[in-house]
């Protein structure tokens, strides 16, 4: 994985030298919290509704053991022993005291992290494949890129004050784990017909009030042009977004506002406009981050261990979390372990500080000291020799986590909701943990993959629930909490908003509504159909005919 040089190092350390003094100026009463917001915000440190929050970033996702180490000592240090991980690949704690952040930040930059841009109107957290570099369906490693785009977008003076916040995700695969069509910019990466690598652009993608699903917006464009390109979309946007208007601030409603072409052309001018010279360092910039043991030696480690016994012993219950959580890798010998954050009745994408310092540990023995963070609020282990691989197992049942169910629908996106968030209008994790509790049962007897559950607790839609095939939405009505439910989304290569099925119900009927609608599902499926498919396929008044009794 990528390590910080010492301009990388001696930015993170500023910034929280930065804030350090920016804190104490606001408990001394120097700054108002008006005054204090902007600067909180840019560290991402939120004001929710008990407590202060603070979003620490995992840029595309990547962590070292000795960084989940350190998240693992932040929660009980400064926390209650426990943390959120995010569907943009990050980490939040939700009790920190204001006066000790500045020490989180201290703790983070020593282990080469930071929260630098998790709020605030600017670019945010890269995101990518949780896959990156090691899936068998890989045409380009995404993870050099989303670096390079890391180093360009920190502290950018041109884009601390965009319009609204703005999100990236890459992929360098056919199939898309990164959700690119459901982002501000979304990135394909593929090889053109001479082996380089080009990029095919995504604009305009993005979920909350208005859902959008982006366009493509410009094909094969190569390597050396890239950034430059991306630079000259920003500024259009930095210049024409609208700023009246929160709600209809992203680039998606300019897109929608302006018409494709036209927004094309804008581009294209201020495109040309650009002195390319100083992107010049790009492509040597690259070759750098590539060159800085983005992946390991897989072969000497597979010599390392050749004559060592590796796993033996299997259960039925190893069976089946083998089946669902593992996935192929591109170097023989090896696969991709996923670690699932949703336990039956537990609440999606917490873990506690033994469970990630354990993670670590597991890390740090089979995984070449590598974790990544998935946008489905899940942990990857990415390079684990197919030997070593009950071991795993077992470690992970011993920290209660070896839940088979990734793909299935009770590994459920959720946000927060109104447990903590100040934006929020309904519960979420309640409602997660009922719905994981009744169908649990069901996916160990039937198939259930193809089925997607995400609940959002407001319109903001952080937990993406518009691309689920089942999308929970929480909204209050007369003081009363109702929810939603919408059928058909897609976060994929396909990638669709989900139709709004019928009225809303109350909490206590989401978990039966959600199991009538996967059993109707069971019984009209064609073979390898998933529930969008069938949806699209049956329609709507049939789903909904099932769903409302």
């Amino acid at each position: 994985m990528y390590q910080y040089d010492e301009l990388d190092q001696s930015i993170v350390e500023q910034r929280s030298a930065e804030f350090r003094a920016q804190v104490e100026r606001r408990l001394a009463g120097k700054l108002s919290e008006a005054e204090f917001k902007p600067l909180r915000l840019m560290n991402g440190l939120y004001l929710q509704l008990h407590a202060y929050m603070l979003r620490v970033a995992i840029p595309y996702g990547v962590l070292s053991s000795k960084q989940m180490a350190m998240l693992a000592d932040i929660a009980d240090k400064y926390d209650r022993g426990y943390g959120h991980f995010t569907t943009r690949q990050n980490i939040q704690y939700n009790w920190p005291k204001l006066v000790e952040t500045p020490d989180i930040l201290d703790d983070l930059a020593s282990v080469q992290m930071h929260a630098i841009q998790t709020s605030g109107n600017c670019i945010r957290n890269i995101t990518t494949d949780p896959f990156a570099g090691v899936a068998a369906d890989e045409e380009i490693d995404p993870r050099p890129l989303s670096e390079l785009l890391r180093q360009w977008s920190t502290l950018h003076p041109e884009f601390a004050y965009l319009p609204r916040k703005f999100k990236f995700a890459i992929t360098g695969s056919a199939v898309d784990r990164a959700a690119i069509k459901v982002h501000d910019i979304g990135l394909r990466l593929r090889r053109g017909p001479d082996g380089a690598t080009l990029t095919d652009v995504w604009v305009g993608g993005g979920q909350g009030r208005t859902p959008k699903v982006a366009q493509l917006f410009k094909t094969g464009v190569e390597v050396a042009d890239l950034l430059p390109y991306l630079e000259a979309i920003m500024r259009v946007y930095n210049r024409h977004g609208r700023r009246d208007n929160k709600y209809k601030a992203r680039i998606k409603i300019l897109l929608a506002e302006t018409g494709l072409e036209t927004l094309q052309e804008q581009v294209e001018t201020e495109f040309q406009s650009i002195d390319q010279s100083g992107f010049a360092y790009v492509p040597a910039e690259l070759t750098r981050i590539t060159e800085s043991a983005m992946l390991p030696d897989h072969a000497r480690y597979r010599e390392k261990y050749k004559t060592q016994v590796g796993s033996v012993g299997t259960s039925p219950d190893f069976e089946a979390w083998k089946q669902q959580n593992v996935k192929p890798h591109k170097e023989q010998g090896y696969v991709i372990a996923m670690v699932s954050l949703k336990p039956a009745g537990g609440i999606p994408g917490d873990a506690t500080s033994h469970q990630m310092r354990e993670l670590a540990e597991i890390a740090a023995r089979y995984s070449h000291d590598e974790l990544r963070i998935t946008h489905r609020q899940n942990v990857v282990l990415p390079h684990v020799l197919e030997k070593e691989l009950f071991k795993v197992w077992q470690s992970l049942v011993e920290i209660e986590l070896a839940e088979g169910n990734i793909d299935l629908p009770s590994d459920i996106i959720a946000c927060p909701g109104l447990d903590y968030c100040a934006l929020a209008t309904a519960r979420s994790i309640p409602i997660a943990q009922a719905v994981s509790s009744k169908i649990r049962a069901t996916e160990k007897k039937v198939d259930l993959t193809g089925v997607s559950v995400n609940i959002s607790g407001c319109i903001n839609a952080c937990a993406h629930h518009h691309v689920a095939s089942i999308g929970v939405l929480g909204l209050n009505k007369g003081g009363v909490e109702n929810y939603q439910l919408t059928l058909g989304g897609r976060n994929d290569q396909s990638a669709s908003i989900g139709e709004r099925l019928g009225p809303g119900v109350s909490g206590d009927e989401v978990p039966q509504a959600i199991e009538r609608i996967i059993n109707f599902y069971v019984d009209v499926r064609e073979s390898n159909e998933s529930l969008s498919d069938a949806y699209d396929r049956v329609g709507k008044e049939a789903f909904k005919e099932a769903a409302y009794v």
